[in-house]
């Protein structure tokens, strides 16, 4: 059975923000929780110090990396909770991330929150997502 995606949306206005309120995935058989991604070299150190853009970009690169090495890919991600030291700095780059998950053809259930520090000092957003095949 292939796996079915339904969105739940009690209001229209998330969907025009890119993402659904809910989703109920149905008929699948793999379920990936992934890490939080940042903006880290494949050497683990932190790239892009001041750059939301060329941070947010990295993030979810390496967001599709992990899917990928899963046989997954963007379109399979029905959770992203992003964190941010700076909500509106983000906000002025999330088409970053709008049209890559646009392209992928998804909007999924998405949470943002702002938050005083991530784990290393110089990064500025993490992605952590949920996806199903």
């Amino acid at each position: 059975m292939a796996m079915e995606r339904t969105a739940v949306n009690p209001w229209a206005w998330s969907v025009e923000l890119g993402y659904n309120q809910g989703e109920v995935v149905s008929g699948h058989a793999r379920t990936l929780y992934c890490a939080g991604q940042a903006a880290m070299g494949g050497d683990g150190k932190p790239r892009h110090p001041g750059d939301m853009a060329a941070q947010l970009a990295l993030s979810l690169d390496n967001l599709e990396a992990v899917l990928g090495e899963a046989g997954m890919s963007l379109a399979n991600l029905v959770r992203l909770n992003v964190y941010t030291t700076d909500v509106d700095r983000l906000f002025e780059h999330y088409g970053v991330l709008a049209s890559r998950l646009g392209a992928a053809g998804v909007a999924p259930a998405t949470t943002m929150l702002g938050v005083t520090r991530l784990a290393v000092p110089d990064l500025m957003v993490e992605l952590e997502g949920t996806a199903a095949a």
